[in-house]
């Protein structure tokens, strides 16, 4: 029976250092040269010799991320791999606009570059963290941060036992004691620049706005699910979906439930890390599920 693919690109905090080292020699690699003459930034050097600490600052973290997914994209795309819908996570949801066409590559890179300098500026004005809460559901964790008073958010919903807050260290800090006593697993704190998906992002509105309202979209050549209503347009306000992305959570557990009720069957993380593919594991009962972030990975999943 003919499986049914999507798929699905990731957010940041999943590049590692070095992570582009084994594109340098292949044909893909000139997405990263086209990237860099576009947003004016060698993202080489970032993909290759960037450090760990590095390449959590926020501006670094998307424009790279977008650029690695981008180039496995089109290896997959010289595979002959299609797919019949996509979806991103809070910074993948752009890279899924351009896979569909519906942002151009160079406008899609503008735009990442503007909204990751919005963040990094909101990061510095607005210090924050995020972790991922292990072993609650989202009405726990949502109770866990009320308790713990002013300064924490759920931000992602990411998959059954899987959900993320985001807030002040302080905020943080007190909601993981109050997810504990409701029963949490663990509480892992997360390698990244600012606390994404909450008010504390506020800051970076303005500028992110300005930006969304100068770039030219179009319509998608399949359906994507979006994050902030896990709902497949074919056609949308894109601009004011991703503005309002910004500061409110990821209904990624919902995104996936969309998709699979869409009869997708197999999923395809494309970029950096598997994070993604783990929780389709854990949300999609019965999927087959590959992620694709090194020319070898990508082949075998073209092989079949």
């Amino acid at each position: 029976m003919r499986r049914v693919l999507a798929f699905l690109f990731p957010g940041q905090g999943s590049l590692q250092p070095a992570m582009g080292a084994p594109w340098v020699d292949t044909p893909s690699w000139r997405v990263v040269d086209q990237l860099s003459s576009v947003l004016g930034r060698d993202l080489g050097k970032l993909l290759i010799d960037a450090d760990g600490a590095t390449l959590r600052a926020t501006r670094n973290a998307q424009a790279a991320t977008f650029a690695l997914s981008l180039m496995v994209l089109d290896r997959l795309r010289e595979g002959g791999l299609e797919p019949a819908a996509v979806a991103g996570h809070s910074l993948g949801e752009y890279t899924a606009l351009v896979a569909v066409g519906t942002l151009s590559v160079e406008d899609g890179m503008r735009l990442v570059g503007e909204r990751g300098e919005a963040m990094q500026a909101a990061s510095e004005a607005n210090p924050g963290t995020m972790a991922a809460v292990l072993g609650l559901e989202p009405d726990a964790v949502t109770g866990a941060c009320a308790d713990a008073g002013p300064g924490a958010w759920l931000a992602n919903d990411n998959a059954p036992g899987q959900v993320v807050i985001a807030g002040t260290i302080d905020g943080v800090a007190a909601a993981e004691v109050k997810a504990k006593e409701r029963g949490a697993s663990r509480v892992l704190p997360l390698a990244v620049g600012g606390a994404f998906h909450t008010p504390l992002m506020a800051p970076a509105q303005q500028r992110l706005d300005n930006a969304l309202s100068m770039a030219p979209f179009g319509d998608p050549g399949v359906c994507i699910v979006t994050n902030v209503d896990a709902t497949a347009h074919d056609r949308a306000d894109w601009a004011a979906l991703l503005s309002a992305q910004l500061c409110s959570p990821v209904r990624w557990r919902e995104t996936l439930g969309t998709l699979a009720g869409l009869g997708v069957d197999q999923f395809v993380e494309v970029g950096p890390g598997d994070a993604l593919t783990g929780m389709v594991k854990r949300t999609v009962a019965g999927a087959s599920r590959h992620a694709a972030a090194t020319p070898e990975s990508v082949d075998s999943i073209v092989r079949g």
